[in-house]
């Protein structure tokens, strides 16, 4: 009976920390940008992710520079898959290999805003937050913090809760399988997205897995230690601050094969993503263009055609960027 009041006090604990986080207050100029690129659509809801939402926190140059001058991070939570507009193609490649891609560029208040954002299914949403699932994205990218910018109504709203709050606890479950038998939060943590960055088509600066929580440790360690409570694990919590879980194993050895198998799947995995992308990734030329500009410096200009047919036109562009010497620069230009 005490373990049970336990494990709906660390569940509540769960629930209040990211019912907080998701209702933060953004800036209006995104908002903004969020609603003219739902226009007349009527998704369950748009979660707003990533780099950018670490750089809200800090102080306010480095939030309207990371506005302006990175690429915002959505996705996009629909019911059916015709509730987001595109075609039919693009529907089935994203029910059968989710999540399409899409490229977002508007100015607001004279600010140019770009955005990738990502379209899932509610029903994709749940099974892929699941820690059965051998697909470590999803649930990897939404145990870190995120925003509710966008959503239809209060039950949409508590479905998307309840998919992140199980995010959350997909991966704290997987930090402790795959973290050390003895450490801080910090050391599950880290061990913990060092392992999913692995397991993708990714490669990162050997500490990316520590930026992911720089700043936010206290939100972390508490997430992670009322997670595992909330799943029932039993745990000790050392003098030291040090956390030991206590895992039987022969539950310990099948998690391992189930990483194992879900390692040699996530490549082949993202590979078959970024191939499916070439052909579903709407605005994908422009959002090149852009890219190309930034790093490079040439205005790469985009017909209709080029424009509908990205892949058709990439040798003109490669042949373009060549006879300019993007090739050849030992350093790329400052911007």
């Amino acid at each position: 009976m005490l373990n049970q009041e336990a494990a709906r006090r660390a569940a509540a604990i769960v629930a209040r920390t990211i019912t907080g986080e998701l209702t933060t207050p953004v800036p209006p100029a995104l908002t903004a940008f969020v609603e003219k690129m739902v226009g007349t659509a009527r998704p369950l809801g748009v979660l707003f992710y990533g780099s950018v939402v670490r750089a809200l926190t800090a102080d306010d140059d480095a939030a309207a520079a990371a506005l302006t001058e990175g690429v915002l991070d959505f996705y996009v939570i629909v019911e059916r898959q015709s509730d987001w507009p595109r075609g039919w193609i693009s529907r089935l490649a994203n029910r059968l290999l989710p999540p399409n891609v899409e490229y977002h560029e508007h100015t607001i208040n004279g600010m140019t805003l770009r955005a990738k954002v990502a379209i899932l299914s509610l029903d994709q949403f749940r099974r892929l937050t699941r820690p059965q699932t051998r697909d470590t994205t999803i649930w990897a990218r939404f145990s870190q913090p995120v925003r509710l910018v966008w959503v239809r109504d209060e039950p949409a709203a508590d479905a998307l809760l309840r998919c992140i709050i199980r995010a959350v606890g997909t991966a704290a479950h997987w930090a402790a399988e795959l973290g050390p038998p003895q450490g801080t939060p910090e050391q599950y943590w880290t061990a913990l997205y060092r392992e999913t960055y692995a397991a993708e088509l990714r490669v990162e600066k050997s500490n990316r897995s520590r930026t992911l929580i720089a700043g936010k440790d206290a939100r972390f360690s508490q997430l992670l230690m009322a997670s595992w409570t909330a799943e029932g694990m039993d745990a000790s919590l050392m003098p030291d601050g040090e956390l030991v879980p206590h895992i039987p194993q022969a539950r310990h050895n099948a998690a391992l094969r189930h990483w194992s198998l879900a390692q040699r799947l996530g490549r082949p995995l993202n590979v078959a993503r970024l191939l499916k992308s070439a052909f579903t990734f709407t605005g994908g030329a422009q959002y090149l263009a852009w890219k190309i500009k930034r790093h490079s410096g040439i205005d790469v200009p985009l017909t209709p055609f080029a424009e509908r047919h990205p892949i058709l036109c990439a040798p003109a562009v490669l042949w373009r960027l060549a006879r300019n010497g993007v090739f050849s620069r030992s350093s790329p230009p400052s911007s």
